[in-house]
């Protein structure tokens, strides 16, 4: 098997894992946590902001940041797939890679900062309505460019 085919297969595998983690994100587990009260709700996302770090998220999340442009690169040759791979970089590192850096994880970050415990009930409620709504909306932003490049990499297998 050519080394072109085994990276495109990592790639598409990397891709696929990513994709399913929105698109699961978005159709179940937003709104499981929607319907938790202010406290719950912050102290889950909270909990699953930190465990998200961790070798086997970074490794797809990341991997796939530097095998889709790869992949490209090697496959630049073959029309159309050099194409489909294109587009595929282009739509998981400004809508996928990039809402995550500028978007979620600066979100993230200020909800790890947020002291719970130690807020008033007005507090805890304005700190979710400023958290809630955007952080699923840019969720379902990176949902949406995941699924994009994964179809767009399967295009390029095929």
């Amino acid at each position: 098997m050519k080394m072109t085919i085994v990276l495109l297969i990592f790639t598409a595998v990397l891709m696929a894992l990513i994709a399913g983690l929105f698109y699961a994100y978005s159709c179940s587990v937003v709104l499981g946590l929607g319907k938790l009260s202010d406290v719950e709700y912050l102290k889950a996302m909270q909990s699953i902001n930190r465990e998200i770090l961790n070798p086997v998220f970074f490794l797809s999340f990341m991997g796939t940041a530097i095998l889709l442009p790869v992949s490209t690169f090697f496959l630049r040759g073959e029309q159309p797939v050099f194409i489909f791979l294109l587009l595929a970089t282009l739509a998981y590192l400004i809508g996928v890679f990039g809402v995550t850096v500028v978007g979620n994880v600066p979100m993230n970050d200020q909800l790890d900062q947020f002291d719970i415990s130690g807020s008033t009930v007005e507090a805890i409620k304005q700190m979710r309505e400023n958290f809630e709504a955007r952080w699923n909306f840019l969720n379902n932003v990176r949902t949406v460019f995941s699924v994009v490049s994964i179809v767009l990499v399967v295009c390029a297998c095929v």
